[in-house]
């Protein structure tokens, strides 16, 4: 089966052609997974081992005892460290977010909160028997510091069932806002390291917290789950099976499939796509089949095409599918077609064609992510600043003049517009070490 995307908000510009330099950008390092939307988290370069105190156990230990003195009033010297703890809420799937702009730019910011903070406004919602624990926490990693008292462990908290309401009016207060993370995602700076990072570690709080929530119950006996390791794992809470639970991570495998002869790429549209965007066929990977298989087997299934040689490209975490699947990993590749006679799964997708090269680049061309990256971002600062609230950033493409462009591709957040632009600009990776 296809996979189904649904892209943010992307401008399109007049027939003229003109390459924005945010997509010249992300073209010249599309084989680097750096580049992709959601990799490159800082928080999880390297899991502390159990005895570092920047554990998640020994970290959720420390986050016990400053609870416990918080909650007994206690003035004790270790409470200095409750500083070390940094927390993200997030509610409906969406992280707080704060936003600054200036003259030139507007950038945004995960919405960063202190454990008294958490706790003012849990206490305000006037459900005691909530008041925050240690289980309402998800450990998302640390940063050490040059001594103990600068090393940082980061968390992220579901608010909505801790006083959902109250937590959007007080943070309002602060100019912040749960936001989108699909909207974070587009007005996401290509060339801001320090905003790629925090979208990742977004991607990844987001992904934790969804499978807290699909994983309730134990699959084995039926049993309620508890939350060990600091959030990182569950574990049945019946004491005659006690099984674990690992976070869920769904695979994808994406791929461009090219007519090496005729210079042609085969692009699809799924019937959830907004008007005249063509993408990579994608689906889901089955038990028991490899990757390779993966591809080959959804490229017939969908388009009649067979597949022969299968080079990976690179990979790419989507944490913004469907709840039910917390974490895809979209796994891409370019596949090499055996055949060329089209014939389209009308179940599957909406259309299938061959498209030249110089349409392919065309289609780069139109679509302005750069000007979609500056909109979105002002948004968001919007929606901080209580401008536009319920807006909905999954509304139709705008036009600013002159005649549509026929097609476009997705935006740089998408591992799709990476395969494609690599292989436009002959970047891709082949086994012979050459492109074509």
């Amino acid at each position: 089966m296809p996979l189904s995307f649904s892209f943010s908000r992307i401008i399109i510009s007049s027939i003229t052609p003109k390459i924005q330099t945010l997509t010249t950008r992300t073209m010249s390092s599309s084989s680097s997974t750096q580049s992709h939307a959601f990799a490159g988290n800082p928080l999880r370069s390297k899991t502390p081992k159990p005895g570092d105190p920047t554990s998640p156990n020994s970290s959720l230990l420390k986050l016990k005892t400053l609870i416990l003195e918080t909650n007994n009033n206690n003035n004790n010297k270790d409470s200095v460290f409750s500083k070390n703890f940094k927390f993200l809420p997030f509610r409906k799937g969406r992280p707080l977010a704060s936003s600054s702009s200036n003259s030139s730019s507007t950038v945004w910011n995960l919405g960063w909160i202190s454990l008294s903070d958490c706790k003012s406004i849990v206490e305000k919602s006037g459900n005691e028997e909530k008041i925050i624990n240690e289980d309402s926490f998800v450990y998302l990693g640390s940063k050490l510091g040059k001594d103990v008292e600068e090393d940082f462990t980061y968390w992220a908290i579901d608010v909505e069932n801790v006083g959902g309401d109250v937590w959007v009016s007080e943070l309002s207060k602060k100019q912040f806002c749960f936001a989108e993370l699909r909207t974070l995602m587009v007005a996401t700076d290509w060339g801001d390291s320090r905003e790629m990072e925090e979208l990742a570690i977004a991607g990844h709080a987001r992904a934790l917290l969804e499978w807290h929530k699909i994983s309730r119950f134990c699959g084995n006996c039926g049993g309620k789950t508890i939350p060990i390791d600091a959030g990182r794992r569950k574990q049945c809470s019946n004491e005659e099976c006690k099984k674990r639970v690992y976070p869920r991570v769904d695979p994808v495998v994406i791929m461009l499939v090219i007519d090496k002869e005729n210079d042609r790429a085969l692009l699809s549209r799924q019937s959830r796509f907004v008007p005249r965007m063509w993408s990579c066929l994608a689906g889901f990977i089955e038990p028991g089949e490899s990757l390779e298989e993966a591809v080959r087997r959804e490229t017939w299934e969908e388009t009649g095409i067979e597949v022969g040689e299968v080079i990976y490209h690179s990979s790419q975490p989507w944490p913004v599918g469907p709840n039910s699947m917390p974490c895809q990993l979209m796994v891409g590749f370019f596949a090499y077609a055996k055949s060329l006679e089209i014939s389209v799964d009308k179940v599957e997708l909406e259309d299938a064609r061959w498209h030249s090269r110089e349409d392919v680049k065309n289609a780069l061309t139109f679509a302005e992510y750069e000007k979609a990256q500056r909109t979105a971002a002002d948004k968001v600062d919007q929606m901080c600043k209580g401008v536009e609230k319920g807006l909905n950033f999954s509304s139709d493409f705008n036009v600013e003049s002159g005649e549509l462009a026929p097609m476009f591709i997705p935006g740089p957040f998408a591992i799709a517009h990476h395969l494609i632009s690599a292989w436009i600009n002959q970047t891709c990776i082949k086994s012979s070490s050459q492109c074509s």
